[in-house]
């Protein structure tokens, strides 16, 4: 599938390598795929891979993209990439999971449970370390992250762990049917 997305940015490139029977390194599949507007209307997502563990296993042949998965996976781990839309935000949400946000076009603002806020650019990256956050793209530009989220327990404060509020958790936009 290819063509211009939800958000009107490019469709995404993804290439997925493997093995063949002489265990050789071979690509296994190429497609292009536009961005899809998720319910709340705040941002089109696309889900590129899945693992069902961490650590990954490389002998795993399911196509990554097939697997069931939420914001996160349990016990797993996730890369999708977001289009955030121009003057929308996202619900303040918790999960249990570090993620690795990669800005590749356009900027985002990322505001904590206590109101400080901090904007990342194009080439940014944010390491999310379980924390209650929501993101806002303050700007009239379409902002595209790459997100890679991998299963973690939840952060101890004083000993307690803090509870997950994942955006379906919290907002009824973001609930699967």
């Amino acid at each position: 599938m290819s063509g211009a997305t939800d958000s009107g940015l490019p469709p995404v490139q993804r290439v997925v390598t493997g093995h063949n029977a002489d265990g050789r390194a071979i690509f296994k599949s190429e497609d292009v795929t536009p961005t899809a507007m998720i319910p709340s209307g705040d941002a089109a997502m696309l889900l590129l891979w899945t693992t069902a563990t961490v650590p990954a296993d490389n002998n795993d042949e399911t196509d990554g993209r097939l697997r069931e998965a939420g914001v996160t996976l349990e016990g797993g781990s996730v890369i999708r990439i977001v289009d955030m839309l121009p003057g929308k935000e996202s619900p303040m949400h918790r999960t249990n999971s570090i993620d690795y946000g990669i800005v590749l076009q356009g900027e985002i603002e990322l505001e904590l449970d206590d109101g400080v806020k901090k904007t990342i650019g194009q080439g940014g990256i944010i390491v999310q370390r379980g924390t209650n956050h929501l993101w806002r793209n303050t700007t009239d530009t379409v902002c595209r992250i790459a997100f890679i989220l991998i299963e973690a327990p939840a952060y101890r404060h004083n000993g307690v762990p803090l509870d997950e509020a994942k955006p379906e958790h919290v907002h009824p936009a973001y609930q699967q049917d």
